[in-house]
């Protein structure tokens, strides 16, 4: 199983209304994301509510809450809610109780599979939406 591309999603469309200067309607930013502007109005209506975006109707267009620089990717994960409650990873749902592996399967490989997503969260909580947006804009100048 993969992470839904809603994140993904969400971490272009902040990352380019930070390098922008004019508000971008969600036309503007499904026309980026490649993706249609439903989707984005859905991510949007997520980030607004985890307040890291403003969003006005019509051609108010979207704009950054925070500094880019205080906003987490770690942040953008959780506003986006791609992990529900049981987490990120999911085991099969009924090994054979019978057996001794099948019964004990879930809750060992379960422990491992906290520690990754715990993992990852941190890396997640380590950069931020000015660190990717200077990266991009590193790889622009380099191939400009």
């Amino acid at each position: 199983m993969r992470i839904s591309s809603k994140f993904s999603v969400a971490v272009h469309m902040l990352t380019l209304i930070n390098v922008r200067t004019d508000k971008l309607t969600s036309e503007q930013i499904a026309d980026s994301v490649n993706i249609n502007p439903v989707i984005i109005r859905q991510i949007s209506s997520l980030l607004k509510r985890a307040g890291l975006i403003e969003v006005k109707r019509g051609t108010g267009g979207a704009s950054l809450l925070k500094e880019p620089a205080d906003i987490s990717l770690y942040d953008i994960f959780i506003a986006v809610d791609v992990v529900h409650d049981d987490g990120l990873f999911h085991t099969h749902e009924n090994p054979n109780p019978i057996c001794w592996v099948g019964s004990n399967i879930n809750e060992i490989l379960g422990l491992f599979l906290l520690k990754a997503q715990h993992a990852m969260e941190e890396i997640f909580r380590d950069v931020s939406l000015e660190e990717i947006t200077e990266l991009i804009k590193q790889k622009k100048h380099a191939s400009s």
